[in-house]
């Protein structure tokens, strides 16, 4: 019989070879062309951070 509370190993973090762990969550809304468009790509959830870093490194003038 399976254990109704799920495996616990599917509890823990995927592994990662980053150096930096991504810890956080972050939630915003968007148009729902814009959601269609990114989960279109090929690594969305890589495809956003990237996105975002490189906005923020504009911002900072790198």
């Amino acid at each position: 019989m399976p254990n109704p509370k799920g495996n616990p190993q599917n509890l823990e973090p995927a592994p990662s070879n980053r150096e930096d762990k991504l810890t956080d969550n972050l939630s915003f809304r968007v148009t729902k062309d814009m959601k269609e468009e990114v989960k279109a790509q090929e690594d969305p959830p890589e495809f956003c951070r990237r996105a975002i870093q490189e906005a923020l490194d504009k911002k900072k003038g790198k």
